[in-house]
């Protein structure tokens, strides 16, 4: 069973009453069991021809056009999703509508559930299975099949971390609690496994969530927001619509998810980065594409794609992706997330000290911006803009 610490992340505990000791759990576990470190065979730049699937992606939208060959063949596709409490879960579809709540980054650590067996089921079964998570994901995934099947194609990310769900709760209901109007509305961080889960905050305030989205492209890919629209006065005849976004910058809850102060605890020494997932493809954003291709930074989103295995080889050249060849060491450079995990930031030992501040507060404390520090993020997006780095 899984059980959620004070930090609002999920732990498995056993129950030694009825454990028969069979070892099967270490024996897959992929931080006992850690894969090699390795370099792609090939790296590109991509995009999809779809405007609109890029529009809607959180990058160059090539997930999709890998998804949409598997299930144009038949295959299933498994993702991360919202479900109806509006928690991070994995699940699958088998028809391409259903790929619309897989796209776009969720930065929340997901849910897996049973979806390992689902994907076991569907290949035992002859069906193409393409599965996309987290590195540490793939590489649970692939210690738990323990068998290297040929219609299996993993698909994994360039990951900075996976924040807390019970943070995010906490940060949703600071949200909704603007929009109706409580001023001094406030959660006290701990024990955070009592916050209620986001659909029930909403309810509560006479609100519903129709949508949530961490890389909203509204001003463009590279200064997304975050967003998330609702539907207001629900228990009355006055309902509307509403929509909030937040910059970049100006979102508390992506501030911090930047600056690792809610990342799980594992998440600051990663078993699975550098290639040890063993992922096929691995995908990410593209940041600094205009100081190595110009032409292509129209900032409606460009994907890095490295190519692990001969057959992510095989199912890139299936889609209708445009790619561009690229050094590696240049993605690398770019993106040092692939590589390297993140330090425990001093903040965070902060952040998860019990006192009455506001979730906002709390990250605008932590996270203030000195005189100096203004004027360099202010040089470096001039640099951005004129296409010298990201």
């Amino acid at each position: 069973m899984l059980i959620e610490d004070g930090e609002g992340f999920l732990y498995p505990e056993v129950d030694m009453d009825v454990c028969i000791r069979c070892g099967i759990c270490e024996e897959i576990c992929p931080v006992l069991h850690q894969g090699e470190a390795r370099v792609p065979l090939e790296v590109f730049a991509a995009k999809n021809p779809d405007e609109e699937i890029r529009r809607t992606s959180s990058s160059g939208g090539v997930f999709t056009a890998l998804a949409e060959t598997v299930l144009n063949e038949g295959g299933v596709v498994f993702g991360a999703r919202w479900n109806e409490h509006w928690e991070v879960v994995h699940d699958y579809t088998e028809t391409c509508e259903g790929l619309a709540a897989f796209r776009g980054s969720k930065y929340v650590q997901s849910v897996v559930g049973d979806t390992f067996k689902q994907a076991e089921r569907f290949l035992k079964g002859g069906r193409k299975v393409l599965y996309s998570g987290t590195p540490c994901q793939i590489a649970a995934l692939k210690r738990f099949l323990d068998k290297d099947y040929e219609h299996l194609l993993t698909v994994d990310c360039i990951c900075h971390g996976t924040p807390s769900p019970g943070v995010f709760r906490w940060y949703m209901g600071e949200q909704l609690a603007k929009v109706i109007g409580k001023d001094g509305y406030r959660f006290v961080p701990c024990p955070i496994p009592l916050i209620p889960q986001v659909d029930v905050l909403a309810r509560e305030e006479g609100c519903r969530i129709e949508g949530i989205r961490f890389r909203d492209k509204k001003e463009g890919w590279k200064n997304f927001s975050f967003a998330f629209d609702l539907t207001v006065g629900i228990s009355s005849t006055q309902a509307k619509a509403v929509s909030f976004s937040y910059p970049l910058r100006k979102s508390s809850f992506l501030s911090g998810f930047l600056s690792n102060l809610y990342l799980r605890p594992s998440c600051y020494a990663c078993p699975a980065k550098n290639g040890k997932s063993a992922a096929d493809i691995t995908l990410g954003d593209y940041w600094g594409i205009a100081s190595l291709m110009p032409q292509l930074d129209d900032d409606r989103g460009i994907s890095a794609v490295l190519v692990g295995t001969p057959k992510g080889r095989v199912a890139l050249e299936a889609t209708a992706v445009e790619l561009y060849p690229v050094p590696y060491e240049d993605v690398r450079g770019k993106n040092s997330a692939l590589t390297n995990s993140c330090a425990v930031p001093i903040g965070r030992s902060v952040f998860w000290t019990a006192d009455s501040k506001s979730f906002h507060q709390k990250i605008k404390d932590i996270c203030r911006v000195s005189f100096a520090q203004r004027v360099k993020r202010k040089f470096r997006a001039v640099l951005r803009m004129s296409g010298v780095k990201r």
